[in-house]
């Protein structure tokens, strides 16, 4: 019987350990060089930090890549 209940805590643990990892969010900070200096963009999420790895960051002068995460 306690064998019973120890498996079904742990189980019970896990599905609410994995699913409460998949809600989260991947968030980091982002940046895109222009000329020598480096602008800021701030931390970005979701679909947002991957619309801007995709397709890069406009402005008047120009479309730059972006950079998130630990590559630069």
């Amino acid at each position: 019987m306690k064998t019973i209940k120890l498996k079904s805590i742990l189980t019970t643990s896990l599905v609410a350990l994995s699913i409460s990892s998949c809600k989260k969010e991947a968030c980091h900070e982002c940046h895109y060089d222009k000329g020598s200096e480096k602008i800021e963009l701030g931390e970005k999420c979701g679909s947002e930090l991957e619309r801007l790895e995709a397709d890069g960051y406009s402005d008047a002068s120009g479309t730059y890549t972006v950079h998130c995460h630990e590559h630069e």
